[in-house]
């Protein structure tokens, strides 16, 4: 337990100091009790029913594949029923395609004519759940056989310890700034590592990322705009993903325009209120003026989907739901079916640093945990049907 003191209050600067301190020591202490004994988080099993619903199966063909000795055995069989890691689902999945009729029947991933989906979450206006929004994507896509990148453009690096680096305790490793800095970047493939969740890489980031917005003030060389850096790097790994999430920084500085110049889509989740929704319409006016700009000096902006994503969405609230109204009539399929719902079972997975995917349905209230699961599946389907179509995919 960190002892108690009072705050020094003589200067700002040391208050400022002080507070700071004693936050990160917080945290740490926090982390390290989450993570202990080795600061790693670690994934959850998942019941033979949960397979074979992420498989697209059913529980007979589960166990008839166990009997034929099709597929292995998982390690962990308590009183008959079988529970299964992450990595034997994924190499279950292998195993199951090789024998299926259909291509890409349980391995999902892209052709070679099938371009690299990136997929941007924007806004400037902070508590939009872009983050929350991003890994639950990541984790809905990985568990469901997607190569998936995730690439935090945010100095706080929020998405960074929800992959579970970090840099609260102890990160020194390379980050996308290393990637993406003007003097001597380093390759990208340097700079991506795996995840423990199977099929999820991770672009980390710390605060040394907002040496960018800097640099590329005094940076104006034409032979390298600052909004080509994130897509040449992404180039660079293209062939290793399905799908790339970028979590943008809540400001629409170079990091977030640069984000934009890389992306095949855009996502700018929302909440209903009537502040937030003037917000994104203020920000929304600056991105379509910076949009010009960089498309003046040469960049390409093509989309393949440009929505709204309306979170924290509460039903029995009116007037949430009549703002959420008049944004459908507004905007019509711009802004997606699905919702994402406001819940205490996210909420309180957030703030151990996980996803809904990543808890135990018997911890928390049913009712309670299948409506917050029911909303984001029901987001990912959504977004996922999008990328298909953008594949040319029935």
């Amino acid at each position: 337990m960190i002892p108690v003191t009072p705050l020094a209050t003589e200067r700002p600067s040391s208050l400022a100091t002080e507070i700071s301190e004693r936050l990160n020591a917080a945290i740490r202490e926090h982390l390290l009790a989450a993570f202990a004994p080795d600061n790693t988080k670690s994934l959850r099993k998942f019941s033979a029913p949960e397979v074979a619903e992420l498989l697209g199966v059913s529980g007979q063909f589960m166990r008839k594949v166990h009997a034929e000795k099709t597929v292995p055995e998982p390690s962990d069989i308590r009183g008959g029923r079988r529970y299964y890691t992450a990595h034997e689902v994924w190499n279950a999945r292998a195993i199951l395609e090789q024998s299926s009729r259909k291509k890409g029947r349980y391995v999902p991933s892209r052709s070679e004519e099938e371009k690299l989906q990136v997929w941007q979450l924007m806004n400037f206006k902070g508590g939009s759940s872009k983050s929350t929004t991003t890994i639950h994507l990541a984790h809905y896509f990985a568990l469901r056989g997607y190569r998936i990148l995730v690439v935090d453009l945010d100095p706080q690096g929020s998405l960074t310890s929800m992959c579970g680096i970090s840099p609260e305790i102890e990160f020194d490793g390379l980050t996308i700034y290393d990637a993406i800095r003007y003097e001597d970047p380093v390759g990208m493939s340097d700079v991506v590592v795996p995840t423990y969740f199977p099929g999820l890489h991770v672009a980390p980031s710390r605060l040394i990322l907002s040496e960018f917005e800097t640099e590329s003030a005094v940076h104006s060389n034409p032979e390298q705009p600052f909004f080509t850096r994130i897509r040449n790097a992404l180039m660079q790994v293209e062939d290793d993903f399905d799908i790339v999430l970028v979590d943008s920084p809540p400001q629409l500085g170079f990091l977030t325009i640069a984000g934009m110049a890389a992306a095949s889509s855009l996502i700018v989740p929302l909440t209903p209120s009537m502040l937030d929704v003037s917000s994104t319409a203020q920000f929304l006016e600056l991105a379509g003026a910076y949009m010009g700009v960089i498309e003046d000096a040469g960049a390409t902006l093509e989309y393949d989907h440009f929505k709204f994503l309306i979170t924290r969405d509460e039903p029995t609230d009116i007037p949430s739901q009549q703002l959420s109204s008049f944004m459908r009539a507004l905007f019509q399929d711009r802004v997606m079916s699905a919702t994402a719902l406001k819940s205490t079972a996210i909420s309180d997975a957030t703030m151990l640093k996980q996803s809904i995917y990543e808890v135990v349905r018997s911890e928390m209230t049913r009712a309670t945990y299948d409506r917050a699961k029911g909303s984001m599946d029901a987001v990912g389907k959504e977004v996922e049907r999008m990328i298909h179509q953008s594949w040319g995919r029935s």
